[in-house]
């Protein structure tokens, strides 16, 4: 698919100024009407420029710091095959061309590029990658939107947002607990980015967004269709999940939901498409489910899967891949099991004696793994879980070791190295137990212990959790 499906010479976008090298499956609902069609050339006219936010997008400043974080975030290509790193060249050398197709109104976005990623329950999730310079003006859009739509946003919204975390939607959550919220209806969204009415989502956008060309801009981002294994495909429903506009275009339909609820008088606590809502009884969360429902699925057309959607006791359902649990009086947050098992399935992957790879990018795998998953889920009790884990992690890279050092020549000039006397070593060396059982043996214990390990590069999960938590 190429790029000169904008009308011009590729996506065509002029940084001027700019010094930076490097930085920087849907089935719909029988029987239920779609709300008024916007088209683009229909209720908004694309040529009149209320507000000049078209211009605000397309300023210099704007897509310069758009730019840094597309090319911060790196990721794979789209549809035209550029790359990032080709990025910043093809924009000065092409883009006022492109600037001016914005303002325009004759720009024509790429369809996305479908990639598949999969999920915990077996199934997988579908992701579009728009190409590398639709990513900077859907970043560009994203940033003035931010600006526009952050004040009218929830409290009690935490995903996709400035200065808000998972962690800070696990204390809003627990201290709903706290108060006597004890249970809640955990919502899921079947679907969510796949299910999005576009009319709905542009009839919504025109309530603030007044500069039309800003809304056909945004329109044709959602019809740009989808490259799927070299096939186009149309997208007349949903958000591609993957670009840079996803997250913004999400919270702001899923806020005419956090304004029913707060409206309502609910507690509750949304994190991006995961919601809990806490209730003080079972049955006030059965009566919340069922009088929310019909505003859900008859008034912003999304699908609410009703066998994962859930009223239950707040400390009996997994939330960001976190659960809750009570000590002493005390509302806590551990890891959910499913969570711990995805953990240790990715720690199982990365040290497999037969994964080929070798130990230095091993050693940097895990790392980069451990680093991000501590920081994520830092914020539950798991210090011993830390522990026992590491005591697995270091027996399976003993075994990677000792499968590496395969001729009985070999064990034995390594584990000399490693101090283990001529006798043990020449023992230990001709030995004929399997690669788990010797990797458990008091010889590699020693020789590979936990200090020679540490030695070698290899981070372990209770090093890094105490440098974060101290």
């Amino acid at each position: 698919m190429n790029a000169t499906k904008t009308g011009i010479k590729g996506s065509q976008l002029r940084i001027e100024g700019s010094t930076q090298k490097d930085s920087a499956e849907h089935e719909g609902y029988a029987g239920v009407h779609s709300p008024v069609r916007i088209a683009e050339n229909n209720n908004t006219n694309a040529s009149e420029p209320r507000e000049g936010l078209l211009e605000k997008i397309v300023s210099r400043d704007n897509l310069n710091q758009a730019f840094k974080r597309v090319k911060a975030n790196k990721g794979s290509h789209g549809t035209d095959g550029m790359k990032v790193d080709e990025l910043l060249q093809y924009l000065k050398e092409n883009g006022e061309t492109l600037r001016q197709s914005i303002l325009d109104g004759k720009y024509r976005p790429n369809p996305v590029r479908r990639v598949e990623i999969p999920k915990e329950n077996g199934k997988k999730r579908n992701l579009g990658i728009p190409t590398v310079v639709d990513r900077v003006v859907q970043q560009a859009i994203a940033q003035v939107l931010t600006l526009i739509y952050e004040e009218k946003f929830s409290d009690n919204s935490y995903g996709f947002r400035p200065k808000r975390s998972a962690h800070d939607a696990m204390r809003k959550s627990q201290n709903n607990i706290e108060q006597g919220y004890k249970y809640v209806v955990d919502m899921d969204l079947e679907k969510y980015f796949d299910t999005v009415n576009q009319s709905k989502l542009i009839e919504v956008l025109s309530r603030t967004i007044k500069d039309g060309r800003v809304i056909s801009l945004i329109h044709k981002y959602l019809k740009a269709g989808v490259v799927v294994k070299h096939r186009f495909e149309e997208t007349e429903i949903g958000v591609p999940q993957g670009g840079n506009l996803s997250p913004i275009l999400s919270n702001i339909m899923l806020n005419e939901l956090d304004k029913e609820l707060e409206k309502r008088g609910h507690r509750f606590v949304r994190y991006a498409d995961d919601l809990l809502i806490f209730c003080k009884s079972r049955r006030s969360a059965v009566r919340t489910l069922e009088n929310i429902l019909p505003f859900i699925e008859k008034k912003l057309f999304l699908r609410v899967n009703r066998e994962k959607t859930v009223v239950d006791e707040a400390t009996r359902v997994k939330f960001l891949g976190f659960s809750f649990y009570q000590r002493k009086g005390e509302t806590r947050v551990r890891i959910h099991p499913k969570s711990i098992a995805k953990m240790k399935a990715k720690v199982k992957e990365l040290t497999s004696r037969s994964n080929g790879m070798g130990n230095e990018t091993r050693m940097e795998k895990l790392k980069r793994y451990i680093v991000g998953w501590v920081n994520y889920f830092k914020i539950a009790d798991m210090k011993s879980l830390l522990q026992m884990t590491d005591e697995w992690m270091r027996r399976r890279i003993r075994m990677v070791y000792w499968k590496q050092w395969k001729r009985v020549k070999t064990r034995f000039t390594m584990l000399q190295s490693l101090g283990i006397y001529k006798q043990k070593a020449w023992e230990y060396a001709n030995t004929r137990k399997s690669y788990w059982r010797t990797s458990n043996s008091p010889i590699l214990a020693t020789s590979l212990g936990n200090n020679t390990l540490k030695g070698l590069g290899f981070l372990f999960f209770s090093d890094y959790y105490r440098q974060v938590t101290a």
